[in-house]
């Protein structure tokens, strides 16, 4: 089941933005940062209702044009065609204009399930100011001022009540393990999955964002079957250009919802740098299992312990992923690329881990003894039990007499004396602390 994707889109200067970022970091419950992962994507998980969905912000869709031309009629349509639910943002204050009748038409004819929302609405007594937008023919718009957060809650409730989950099942389901293959452009995502074929399925180019779509390939090895997705690559926000490449971005991040096992592929030559670090926060995020990919090291030039060096580069520039395994390959030579999937398997394996809650609390009890939990201010944090109460990604409930006495310091090693015990190598393990009832 893949979290859907909503797109916001909109004329310049409407409040996308602003919109975006109210339901990213204003009423709605986000998945937490990770220190050291800079959050400005134009991408973020917001949760409604117990709905968690990817949120992604066009801005930028429209080109200051004063005709709306074939050239920007595309980039609308690559945006309703990709995402699963559209926030249509509209200005209040200045009514609907000729550009917002022809998106109005492109998503009627595509059917596609839209939100009108009317932005600047200050004063909401005045129900003639939304009204006025029923002419475009996409329901009864939601009157909102993003800047102020006014009725955001009810646009968020209209929202998700539109999902139809079963839309977002893998129509694959059941015929192959999802691999999804991401990483920025030009680090050799396209040259790794026709490594993995071991033949040119995906085109291959020197040049950044040749692959725009997210590819499906089915792959057979001995009795298992694999579902490889190659995606385009998540570039930067301010380099992202205008156009089709902007949705391209959409696209992967459906591609990391509906994987098993994402292969996150960097440069062997760059090393670590800021966009990895973003999308390396993604996938965390996204409770995925996760394999680094290390490509072109055949490029390096090796004196002795380059692999081990790297490692501690890797573990100290994306500390958020230390569970992810390594792997050293190059794409062009096929070195290293035999190991890929078999790594797959046992990353696949360890996401649908399951620890009887008897063999839990064991642990738990020497983990408190070997480490008792500190106080805080003056009150001493208490832990009576624990279950797994899910997999895919592994989740933990642990029940405390006040989960507010939680240090993120014992969180942490809580999770590390976890995963020394358990493994869970390759996926990432949520801790969630409840009060117990009396």
């Amino acid at each position: 089941m893949g979290k859907p994707v909503v797109a916001i889109i909109g004329r310049p200067n409407v409040g996308k933005s602003t919109l975006f970022n109210r339901l990213t970091g204003g009423r709605t419950a986000v998945v937490a940062d990770h220190p050291g992962v800079t959050r400005d994507r134009l991408y973020r998980d917001v949760e409604w209702n117990r709905c968690t969905f990817t949120l992604v912000d066009t801005g930028g869709l429209f080109l200051e044009d004063p005709e709306f031309g074939e050239h920007v009629r595309a980039q609308v349509q690559k945006a309703i065609e990709e995402a699963d639910l559209i926030i249509f943002v509209v200005d209040g204050r200045v009514g609907p204009t000729t550009e917002e009748e022809e998106i109005a038409r492109l998503l009627r004819r595509e059917g596609k399930e839209t939100v009108l929302a009317v932005n600047k609405v200050d004063h909401f007594k005045n129900s003639q100011v939304a009204y006025d937008f029923l002419a475009l023919g996409l329901g009864e718009p939601v009157p909102i001022s993003a800047l102020h957060g006014l009725n955001v809650d009810e646009l968020l409730d209209r929202v998700v009540a539109l999902f139809p989950h079963a839309a977002y099942e893998d129509l694959e389901e059941g015929e192959g393990r999802r691999v999804a293959v991401v990483g920025r452009p030009n680090v050799g995502k396209s040259s790794l999955v026709n490594a993995l074929l071991k033949e040119d399925r995906v085109i291959v180019s020197e040049v950044p964002g040749t692959t725009r779509d997210a590819i499906d390939t089915f792959l057979k090895k001995d009795d298992r079957t694999y579902i490889i997705v190659d995606t385009s690559g998540i570039r930067r926000r301010s380099r992202v250009a205008p156009g089709v490449e902007r949705f391209s971005v959409i696209r992967s991040l459906k591609a990391i919802n509906r994987a098993d096992v994402v292969l996150f592929v960097l440069d062997a030559t760059q090393g670590v740098v800021e966009q990895d670090k973003k999308i390396g926060g993604y996938l965390e995020e996204a409770g995925k299992g996760l394999i680094i990919i290390i490509n072109k090291w055949d490029l390096i030039r090796k004196d002795g312990d380059e692999a081990k060096q790297y490692d501690l580069l890797i573990r100290s520039e994306l500390d958020f992923l230390v569970y992810a395994p390594i792997l050293y390959v190059s794409a062009l030579t096929g070195k290293g690329v035999d190991r890929v999937l078999d790594v797959v398997d046992y990353v696949a394996a360890e996401r649908e881990k399951r620890i009887g809650t008897g063999n839990l609390n064991n642990w738990l009890s020497e983990a408190v003894y070997l480490n008792p939990p500190p106080s805080s201010k003056g009150q001493e944090l208490k832990i009576y039990y624990a279950v797994q109460a899910g997999v895919k990604p592994p989740v933990f409930v642990f029940f405390v007499n006040n989960p507010e006495l939680v240090h993120f310091s014992y969180r942490r090693y809580l999770e590390h004396q976890l995963r020394k015990t358990y493994g869970f190598e390759g996926t990432p393990v949520r801790l969630v602390f409840r009060a117990r009832r009396r």
